[in-house]
């Protein structure tokens, strides 16, 4: 929740047109004056609900400093408008007229865009973005890890991307889940088919929703499929913070093969000193975004864009190395005392993951792959990292909608794949229980990287969870009715997008019965 923003412009030629001192001074205290009306203002606005979340953030803080991320804002925005349009133009393979005006404003807002100008240069897979201060970014698309921003004054990463290969079967003989063939017998009676026809069509309703992709699946099995023109059951679409819950899984499956444990403290090497407090961050603790880390985000509740470029998209933007810069973070609360959404915790999870993987003597970016999606018949994933080679699954990934909807399958069943146990037993619980500093807070709505329906944002029953990516991307599993619904769209339509998958759900609900294996009030 962003409580206000106040911006001024406050450049050289606006000084200096100021040149009498009384006129300067009288523009200070009017200026205050806006400043302090607006505060006012942004603080009346607010309900107790949130003056409460915010009251108790600030008695439990602890006394370290908030220092903003370096460098200028709108440089931070066109790295990561060009890294954007890239990964659209030469991942996803949309047109670049297009993506520019609909997609990705999470790093790259729209009403920043036109301060820039932008241009692909297919000759060489790069997007050029220039600032009006003349400075140009650069993204290049690298191959099989999609494309990232240079740092200024660099033309490749600091690491040799690697070629990372699948070894499933082709996809075209290949029977669903494991490939493309679905079945062609009719849909079991206690479906109502039609109303699952209706209920496709009711999330493509209207046009400037753009929704690119819907699949929902029952007991595993697809019902109901449909894309926008341009879009293909192969098409990887960005896929936002759904990264998130594909990192709690990728965290399952080192816990299922015993290299850790919910409960153990994280062991990152920068908070291993004898009397560092960050010690006591457990792994669960992090997983439930409970850590403690101090880490400016948007969705803080009480968010000022005034106070400087949020660490949250930072670490997208800053092309720096993303786990160094989490993990040197301080602590603002003790661990799992309070619940604020910030990329911080998935960023040091994946930290950790790398950490592992290479002390098992392992290829780091192809494990993904080898240890999930070749697992799960997944062909169309496009992760994507910082210059350094680390992967920013906090959000820099791609997905096709029937990828995503295999991973809803593998939580729907308890974390077992064709018969093998991918996810250690309690793990789906885990992800899918209220985290108990989220509950301190008086917001029943995340769990373990996963959202909670607890509040019925949705019109489905409590015990639903999903992953969501912004843009409005999600993965909702529901298992009193079996489902997994995916529904993947463009930016721009996100909130028409999102009053469509509401009524779309709404009509799922009727047509699919419950499994009365579920307490679905």
């Amino acid at each position: 929740m962003i409580l206000f923003s106040l911006r001024y412009n406050c450049n050289s030629r606006r000084m200096a047109a100021l040149k009498d001192k009384g006129m300067l001074r009288t523009y200070a205290l009017s200026l205050t004056f806006v400043f302090m009306s607006a505060l006012s203002n942004a603080q009346d606005s607010l309900d107790d609900q949130t003056r409460a979340l915010i009251a108790r953030g600030a008695s439990l803080e602890l006394k370290t400093k908030s220092v903003p991320p370096p460098g200028y804002p709108l440089e931070h925005h066109a790295a990561g408008f060009a890294k954007v349009l890239c990964s659209a133009v030469f991942v996803t393979g949309l047109d670049p007229e297009f993506a520019a005006e609909s997609i990705g404003y999470f790093t790259a807002p729209y009403e920043e865009r036109a301060k820039m100008k932008w241009r692909v240069d297919r000759e060489n897979k790069a997007v050029h973005v220039t600032l009006p201060n003349g400075v140009t970014r650069t993204a290049k698309f690298i191959g099989d890890l999609g494309c990232l921003t240079l740092p200024r004054g660099k033309e490749a990463p600091f690491f040799g991307p690697p070629t990372i290969q699948s070894k499933l079967p082709d996809a075209a003989t290949t029977h669903w889940p494991m490939g493309d063939v679905l079945a062609n017998d009719e849909l079991p009676a206690e479906l109502d088919a039609k109303l699952v026809a209706k209920a496709v069509d009711a999330a493509f309703e209207p046009e400037d929703g753009l929704t690119a992709a819907y699949v929902v699946t029952w007991k595993g099995r697809i019902i109901g499929e449909r894309y926008r023109d341009g879009i293909t059951m192969h098409t990887p679409l960005e896929s936002w913070s759904m990264g998130k819950s594909l990192t709690a899984t990728l965290m399952g499956i080192l816990i299922k093969d015993g290299v850790y444990s919910l409960d153990q403290p994280a062991p990152i090497p920068e908070w291993q000193s004898k009397d560092d407090p960050r010690k006591k961050i457990r792994i669960a603790d992090i997983l439930h975004m409970s850590s403690g880390l101090r880490f400016r985000a948007p969705l803080d509740p009480d968010f000022d864009p005034a106070d400087g470029y949020p660490d949250h998209r930072y670490v997208y933007t800053g092309c720096v190395n993303s786990f160094k810069w989490a993990a040197d973070r301080p602590l603002q609360w003790a661990p799992n005392s309070v619940g604020r959404y910030r990329n911080s915790d998935p960023v040091v999870t994946n930290y950790l993951i790398r950490l592992a993987v290479e002390k098992r003597g392992e290829a780091y970016h192809s494990f993904p792959q080898r240890a999930l999606f070749d697992k799960l018949g997944m062909r169309d994933m496009v992760l994507e990292t910082d210059p350094y080679g680390n992967f920013l699954l906090q959000g820099y990934e791609f997905g096709s909608a029937r990828d995503w909807s295999r991973l809803g399958n593998l939580y729907l069943q308890d974390g077992v794949w064709n018969g093998e146990r991918l996810l250690p037993k309690g793990f789906v619980d885990f992800v899918s229980t209220l985290a108990p500093a989220w509950i301190a807070d008086g917001r029943p709505i995340y769990g373990g990287f996963f959202w909670i329906n607890g509040t019925q944002r949705f019109p489905i029953p409590k015990d639903a969870y999903y992953m969501a990516g912004a843009g409005g991307q999600y993965t909702i599993i529901i298992p009193s009715h079996d489902l997994v619904v995916v529904r993947m769209g463009h930016y721009k339509g996100s909130s028409v997008g999102f009053e469509s998958l509401r009524k779309s759900l709404a009509l799922l609900m009727q047509a699919v019965p419950t499994n009365h294996n579920e307490d679905v009030d």
